[in-house]
């Protein structure tokens, strides 16, 4: 070999060498690494192993820190991989500093981690569906943690959600604003990220409000740092880009827990409101701005569940059915507290004149008697005067646990609210949006995955369904007791949680005459037809629930289509 020759591959095995040793990570202690990524690609892939402790992932810039994220990378197994953005940080080199904050003395060293060998470039994320109880019909963050709905609103044909979501692990951390666009509240298009943490923390719910004066999308939300603030985002793109404003926070507390504003325009009052949850405690604001808000009353001593933290209000003015009358409802999620343990919503029927909320019961009432819905709220400016309403389908005690990896949790069926009354009381009546019919299909012999089960009742019915696994999920209707029950303690997997397997019981206000059942892969809601009965609760079969069976009522299964 000449001596140029030798020359020229010994350097190329040095500059081999070189890259391997830059792209290694530089350990600095014993729970401290950095690594250099020099930018080839879109995405770094982050290998996520659940049962680790969250590492704090700092990304850094010409010397200038540009995102700060917690992620659980893996040490001896990879569950998963989660997207890392390098793109949008207009550099060719990235530095990753990396703390660790598990056991070492169980993990092991951090050079071993497994997680160093498995972080890869790639210009395309793989999203496919690698779930089997994915939903079919539900919506669902693409991949991710999700939890409340935050923000939603419809505007020009386009029904915008947005909610919390995880977009690096599949359990609860980095909150941001994920945000999802429907045509039909059925079939959902993942937008870009709608609002990320800044200096002021990470982003929790809040709510949009179409500002028609002014021709924007205004946007609330709690921006959760040292102390829990309220800030404001702007957007004049129909919601797909926020601009913060310049001089956030607009508004603070010394409570602990201060979050969660909805705001909405009060035309009797000619002026916006904002609501916001308060320890255990509704808080009223009034604006003529959307910037400037004066304090106005507070309602909930006295009132309703208080065993636990009151979150995510909503308040709205609906009308009494067959009546001339409306009533102004006040929804407040609370967790813990549900009627079956862990979260569930409640709500306060009573009067409102822009300042003061007054309640005209004393009992409390929840929306819905399922373990699995929460953080329920309405869309802003919805078509025809509806109130809308999604609610988060799952519960705190074992939200992180369900058997689920590429994400976590799903959004309930859309729900019209309105009030009726019986005995002298007013109830708020929730019934399946008149979207959901356009996606019924044919009728079929037997239930499947992604079905609606219509039931005309007679006086006491029994519904049970089955696989050939031998789980079940049984659900009784007693006419004479005026209750309603569904037992899901068979119902598959209910192993990950002591909290889980359950039977939920729901008191009736008068008849049930039809139940409309909606069967998705994890989860069973149940609604009255007339609006007299809500019960939502997730379930984990095996395999589907192929078999039915009747007694004291009359089922007709429709498949459910366009999915």
């Amino acid at each position: 070999m000449s001596t140029l020759r030798k020359v020229t591959t010994l350097m190329a095995g040095l500059m081999m060498a070189l890259t391997v040793n830059a792209q290694a990570p530089q350990l600095l202690g014993d729970n401290h690494a950095m690594k250099r990524v020099e930018v080839n690609s879109r995405y770094l892939l982050l290998p996520v192993q659940e049962k680790e402790e969250n590492a704090n992932v700092r990304v850094v810039v010409n010397n200038q820190q540009c995102q700060s994220l917690n992620v659980k990378l893996a040490v001896d197994k990879v569950d998963y991989f989660v997207p890392l953005d390098l793109k949008r940080f207009g550099s060719k080199n990235v530095l990753l500093d990396i703390t660790f904050h598990g056991d070492r003395r169980a993990t092991g060293a951090v050079k071993d981690f497994i997680c160093w060998r498995e972080m890869n470039q790639t210009d395309q994320f793989d999203s496919t569906n690698r779930e089997h109880f994915r939903p079919l019909y539900h919506h669902t963050p693409t991949y991710g943690w999700m939890n409340d709905p935050n923000g939603m609103f419809y505007k020009d044909g386009v029904w915008h959600l947005y909610y919390q979501w995880n977009p690096y692990g599949s359990q609860w951390e980095n909150m941001t604003w994920g945000h999802s666009t429907s045509r039909d509240l059925i079939h959902w298009e993942t937008q870009p990220t709608a609002i990320e943490a800044d200096a002021l923390g990470t982003i929790f719910s809040g709510s949009c409000v179409v500002d028609k004066k002014n021709d924007r999308v205004v946007a609330f939300y709690t921006s959760a740092g040292q102390h829990q603030t309220q800030s404001m985002a702007v957007s004049k793109d129909n919601g797909i880009h926020f601009e913060k404003v310049s001089d956030n926070p607009i508004l603070t507390s010394s409570e602990p827990d201060f979050r969660d504003p909805k705001a909405f325009w009060n035309p009797e009052i000619q002026a916006w409101n904002l609501v916001l949850a308060v320890g255990q405690e509704m808080r009223i604001y009034s604006s003529k701005d959307l910037k400037n808000w004066k304090y106005e009353s507070a309602f909930g001593k006295g009132y309703g569940n208080h065993d636990g933290v009151w979150e995510c209000p909503d308040l709205m003015k609906l009308q009494v059915r067959g009546t001339d009358r409306q009533k102004w409802m006040l929804i407040c999620n609370i967790n813990p507290g549900g009627p079956f343990g862990g979260s569930a919503t409640q709500y306060f029927v009573g009067d409102f004149d822009g300042h003061t909320f007054t309640c005209d019961h004393k009992d409390t009432r929840w929306m819905d008697y399922g373990k699995d819905h929460y953080a329920t709220v309405t869309f802003d400016n919805a078509p025809d005067g509806r109130k809308v309403a999604l609610a988060w389908m799952s519960n705190w005690q074992y939200a992180n646990q369900v058997p689920t990896k590429q994400f976590r949790s799903a959004n309930s069926v859309p729900r019209d609210l309105d009030l009726y009354e019986y005995k002298g009381e007013i109830y708020c009546g929730v019934t399946p949006s008149k979207e959901l019919l356009a996606v019924r299909g044919q009728k079929v012999s037997k239930p499947t995955e992604a079905c609606e089960i219509v039931v005309d009742v007679k006086n006491t019915m029994t519904l049970t369904l089955s696989n050939n696994k031998g789980e079940q999920v049984i659900l009784k209707y007693d006419a004479a007791a005026k209750q309603f029950s569904m037992d899901r303690t068979k119902s598959g997997d209910v192993s990950f949680s002591e909290a889980f397997p359950a039977e939920t019981v729901a008191p009736v206000y008068g008849n049930i005459r039809q139940l409309r059942i909606f069967i998705d892969r994890c989860s069973i809601e149940v609604l009255d037809a007339e609006g007299r009965l809500a019960m939502t609760n997730l379930v984990f079969p095996s395999e589907p629930y192929n078999k039915l069976v009747v007694k004291g009522g009359k089922a007709s299964v429709y498949q459910l289509t366009g999915f």
